[in-house]
């Protein structure tokens, strides 16, 4: 048995309409994937506009650790460390798992004692053919406009390119 599937299966989850409840989130305004992922519409967020704002801290652009360990455990150990300080906190991943798409690790939950679940449904989400696709397109087209724009030394012909 992995260490992934030690850590999920020994912890109970907590449904997201729970969730949702403890952090003041209206759960009939969440768009729910089962009973334990939902996406929160930017209306909750509009909802908020006139309350005083949180602290933001972005974990972005590290390298992961030969473990896969990186930006997705760090950013569920800052939140638990700061929950044991006594500070409320909410973390969100977005797309957790672009490894897997440039052959560079598995999932995207994080790792140790650190991890999102359900990581199978995660994972399964964000490591389908066509989200591949989508993301290799999309860091091709980057590539090609950043080239542009730093003096085209192999003069591609923008005008000749099509989608």
């Amino acid at each position: 048995m992995s260490e992934t599937t030690h850590i999920e299966n020994g912890l109970p989850p907590r449904k997201i309409i729970e969730v949702a409840k403890e952090v003041g989130l209206d759960p009939e305004e969440i768009l729910l994937h089962g009973h334990y992922i939902a996406k929160i519409p930017v209306s909750e967020l509009h909802k908020r506009a006139n309350k005083p704002d949180g602290v933001l801290v972005l974990v972005t652009a590290m390298n992961p650790t030969p473990f896969g360990e990186g930006k997705t455990s760090t950013t569920i150990g800052l939140s638990d460390a700061l929950r044991r300080l006594g500070y409320r906190t909410m973390f969100c991943l977005r797309e957790p798992s672009l490894g897997p798409y440039f052959g560079i690790k598995g999932g995207g939950t994080g790792g140790g004692k650190s991890q999102v679940v359900p990581a199978e449904d995660i994972n399964l989400h964000f490591v389908g053919d066509m989200y591949a696709v989508e993301k290799a397109n999309n860091l091709l087209c980057t590539l090609v406009d950043n080239h542009l724009q730093h003096g085209n030394e192999l003069r591609i012909d923008p005008r000749r390119i099509r989608n």
